[in-house]
């Protein structure tokens, strides 16, 4: 079992010819993810190519609109890699193309475009992920981002990460304990954006594979404070945390333009005390956030 992807998942990249987009779409392709379209405007017709999983040769159609990708080739899932200034509108036409889940990797959208995307998705069926996030796996399945695909390990345990290479590192010290994961996901930490902690956890909660949730915060905002609420009222498998940023001086704006604490919300302590009150076992280091969750099951 898994969470929103697997292997029926299927992909269009847009921005698929542009540096990032070509390299990673590649790396997607070579993990087993079914890329079945391109989308570049102006492109159309083209084709690109890259090696499959057994060393076949994937021949991926290039389209000039998500519209055409889907109706021509039955992509159901959008993975962004279009610059920042397209990218809010990027993720617009895939919602209006009716893809079912739009896969945000770009970092830098100004938060504007950002809060008129929200308005725009609120209350249709496109679920969003990020921007300026690692994106998702399900492993040994379907992997759509920029996530090292080869730490993950088919398992019981789902990650759900604002830090893109923290989500890395705990899946990595997971692997190492024999733990594998049913689905790693990195929602970002811009201000404004898609699937938060709650919307998560509720489907790690749902999922009946998964046994336990391994959660990682940062400085900033009130999202870990929410999702510990939301956690003790609802949730009854084990859940451990991590919350980076615990050493940042106040003001300070960090890597994620989420993490700045302001006007005396935000700090690590805070969110570590909602989170222990909720019964979520916080791990003091980065090298224990696995033993943490661990010691739990």
């Amino acid at each position: 079992m898994s969470i929103l992807v697997g292997k029926k998942t299927r992909v269009v990249i847009q921005g698929i010819t542009g540096s990032a987009g070509s390299f990673h779409a590649a790396q997607c392709i070579a993990y087993g993810t079914q890329v079945v379209a391109g989308c570049t405007p102006g492109r159309g017709g083209e084709t690109f190519e890259a090696d499959g999983p057994s060393g076949e040769r994937a021949r991926v159609p290039i389209f000039d609109t998500v519209k055409e990708a889907v109706a021509q080739t039955g992509a159901d899932t959008s993975c962004v890699f279009v610059p920042a200034l397209g990218a809010a509108d990027a993720i617009l036409e895939a919602a209006e193309a009716r893809c079912r889940l739009v896969v945000a990797i770009t970092e830098g959208i100004p938060v504007i475009d950002m809060i008129r995307v929200r308005r725009a998705l609120q209350g249709g069926s496109t679920r969003l992920i990020g921007p300026n996030c690692p994106g998702i796996i399900t492993p040994g399945e379907c992997k759509i981002g920029i996530m090292p695909g080869h730490v993950h390990r088919p398992g019981p345990i789902g990650v759900v990460s604002r830090s893109g290479t923290l989500t890395y590192e705990a899946v990595g010290q997971l692997t190492g304990l024999g733990l594998g994961q049913s689905t790693a996901m990195g929602i970002g930490g811009d201000p404004v954006g898609g699937m938060d902690f709650i919307d998560v956890l509720d489907l790690f909660n749902q999922d009946p594979a998964t046994e336990g949730i391994l959660m990682i915060g940062e400085i900033g905002g009130n999202a870990e404070e929410k999702a510990a609420a939301w956690t003790k009222q609802h949730i009854r498998k084990p859940v451990a945390a991590f919350i980076a940023g615990r050493t940042a001086p106040p003001g300070k704006r960090m890597g994620h333009a989420g993490a700045i604490i302001s006007g005396g919300k935000g700090t690590a302590a805070d969110k570590v005390s909602a989170l222990e009150a909720a019964g979520v076992k916080v791990a003091p280091t980065p090298a224990d956030m696995g033993t943490t969750l661990q010691s739990m099951l």
